[in-house]
C-alpha cells in the first residue's frame, strides 16, 4: 500500500503550530502510520518540531511566511492567497504529494481555495460541510452545516449522496441509511424542493444508500437514520442548537453534583459514567468537518480546537484518505445524472425566438407559427 501522506496548513486557526504539532504527535501516538508535509514558518515549526521526538523522520516543513487571515474574504484570498500557507497545502493534494489536507484556518478562503485548486466533482457547483453528531446509536452524518444556505431538488439528492459516501468511509456503514430532514413525516409536509428531492431519492435506482423519507428534527440525536440531508440555514440552526444543549446540560449537571456534600459524594461514585458521557458531548472528539464534492479530501478543523480536537480531525482526514470515498461519490453523481430528465431537443423545423423577434408583423404570425400540442 502507497505511504500515506497529510498536507496540513500549519498557521491557520487561534493557535497555529502550538496546537498543530502537538496534534500530528498524539494522532502518531494513537497508531496514525503516516507523513506529514507541515505548511508554514520554518523559523515557528522548527522549534516546535524539536519538543516533539516522535514525529522526527515523519515530518517534511514546507516554509512559507505567508498565512491567509481569519478576517480576509474568500474572493481576497483567491486573488492574493497564492503561495500562503493554507494554499499551499492545497495545492500539494492536487499535485498528488498528499492524499488529503487539514486546515484550521479562515472557512470561507479554504473553501474557495479548495474549489479553486481541486474543482468539484461532476457538475456540483459547491462544496457541502458534514458534521458527525452524536447520537443514541452511534454517530449521524448532518449536511449541510455551512455552505449552502439553501438548496434545490437536485442539490438535495447530491447531498444524500456524498454525505452517503461518508458515512460508509468514516464511520463503516455498509448501506447508509438516508432521510430527508422536514417539518413532518407526510408526503405533502414541507417546501415544494424538499417534496420533490423526496420524489427524486425514492425513484431513483442504483445509489449506494437507503432512503427512508422524511425525518424530523429529534430523529437527529435518536440516530434515526444514518445520514440526515437539509440546506445549511437549517443544519447550521440545528446544529449551534445541538452544541448549545450540549454545553447547557454539562454546566447544569457540573451545578448538580457540586451543589453540596451528598451531590459531590455522588459525583464521585459516579465520577467514571460521567466522564464517558462527557466524552460523547465532548467536540474534541467529533472535530472536523470535509468540503465534500471536492476532486480531492479537505478537511476544516475548528479555529478553537485545542490538541486532542486537531488530532481528530487528522484521523478523519486519514480515514477518508484510506477509503473509495471520492470514487463513491463520483459513481453514485454519473448516476444521478443519468436518472435525470434531460430538457428536450429543439425542433430544428420551427424558427429560433431571435427570427420571430426580427419578423415583421405579416411575417411573425400566420405561416411560421408553430401549433400548440
Amino acid at each position: 500500500m502507497p505511504e500515506l501522506v497529510i498536507s496540513i496548513d500549519a498557521m491557520g486557526g487561534d493557535h497555529g503550530p502550538a496546537v498543530v504539532v502537538p496534534a500530528i504527535a498524539r494522532a502518531v501516538k494513537l497508531g496514525l502510520d503516516a507523513r506529514f508535509l507541515l505548511h508554514g514558518d520554518e523559523g515557528v515549526l522548527k522549534p516546535a518540531l524539536a519538543k516533539q521526538p516522535t514525529l522526527e523522520g515523519r515530518v517534511e516543513i514546507r516554509h512559507t511566511d505567508k498565512v491567509i487571515g481569519a478576517d480576509e474574504k474568500p474572493a481576497q484570498a483567491m486573488r492574493r492567497g497564492r503561495g500562503a500557507s493554507m494554499w499551499n497545502a492545497v495545492e500539494a493534494v492536487k499535485n498528488g504529494e498528499a492524499a488529503a489536507c487539514v486546515s484550521a484556518g479562515n472557512t470561507g478562503a479554504l473553501m474557495a481555495i479548495a474549489k479553486l485548486i481541486l474543482r468539484m466533482s461532476a457538475d456540483m457547483e459547491r462544496p457541502a460541510i458534514v458534521a458527525s453528531w452524536p447520537t443514541l446509536r452511534g454517530r449521524t452524518a448532518v449536511l449541510d452545516v455551512g455552505a449552502n444556505i439553501s438548496a434545490d431538488a437536485q442539490r438535495l439528492v447530491e447531498f444524500a449522496i456524498l454525505g452517503a459516501a461518508f458515512h460508509h468511509a468514516v464511520h463503516g456503514s455498509v448501506r447508509p441509511t438516508v432521510g430527508l430532514l422536514n417539518v413532518g413525516s407526510e408526503d405533502e409536509k414541507g417546501h415544494e424542493e424538499v417534496r420533490e428531492a423526496h420524489r427524486m431519492l425514492r425513484e431513483m435506482a442504483g445509489l449506494e444508500l437507503d432512503y427512508r423519507g422524511f425525518v424530523e428534527g429529534d430523529d437527529i440525536p435518536m440516530g434515526t437514520v444514518d445520514v440526515v440531508v437539509t440546506d445549511a440555514f437549517t443544519g447550521n440552526v440545528a446544529l449551534k442548537t445541538g452544541e448549545g444543549l450540549a454545553r447547557y446540560f454539562r454546566a447544569h449537571l457540573r451545578a448538580t453534583f457540586t451543589s453540596g456534600p451528598f451531590a459531590r459524594l455522588g459525583a464521585i461514585i459516579a465520577s467514571a459514567a460521567l466522564r464517558r458521557m462527557a466524552e460523547q458531548f465532548d467536540p474534541s472528539s467529533i472535530n472536523g468537518g470535509p468540503f465534500l464534492g471536492l476532486n480531492g479530501i479537505v478537511v476544516k478543523s475548528h479555529g478553537g480546537a485545542d490538541v486532542r480536537g486537531f488530532a481528530t480531525a487528522i484521523r478523519l482526514a486519514a480515514d477518508l484518505a484510506a477509503s473509495d470515498f471520492v470514487a463513491q461519490i463520483d459513481r453514485n453523481l454519473r448516476t444521478m445524472t443519468a436518472a435525470m430528465p434531460t430538457e428536450a431537443a429543439p425542433d430544428p423545423a420551427a424558427p429560433d425566438n431571435e427570427a420571430q423577434n426580427n419578423a415583421t408583423p405579416n411575417q411573425a404570425s400566420g405561416v411560421g407559427e408553430r401549433t400548440k400540442a
